[in-house]
């Protein structure tokens, strides 16, 4: 039987992808720069969100087996990451 937090997760991807090939669907179904460009756009607001849900999950999930040090140190991890991504 599965986990049900891997299986989360792994729906959690899934749906990500099934909207980066819809929008991809939708970029040739547009045919235009412009409308091509805002479609890719938005997708820049589904990306953290799906890491930081599937992440948050995965770390709920391991919070029994990680020391407070271990889970400090991968959410500075996952904080760095958010900055990088969501800087400007």
């Amino acid at each position: 039987m599965l986990n049900k937090i891997v299986l989360t997760m792994a729906s959690l991807r899934i749906t990500s992808g099934t909207i980066e090939i819809c929008a991809a669907l939708l970029m040739l179904r547009l045919n235009q720069i412009d409308k091509a460009l805002v479609v890719n756009s938005s997708l820049a607001l589904v990306g953290p969100f799906i890491l930081i849900a599937t992440t948050t999950i995965g770390l709920i999930g391991m919070t029994d087996k990680l020391s407070f040090g271990k889970l400090a140190w991968v959410t500075a991890g996952v904080v760095c990451l958010l900055i990088g991504i969501l800087k400007k």
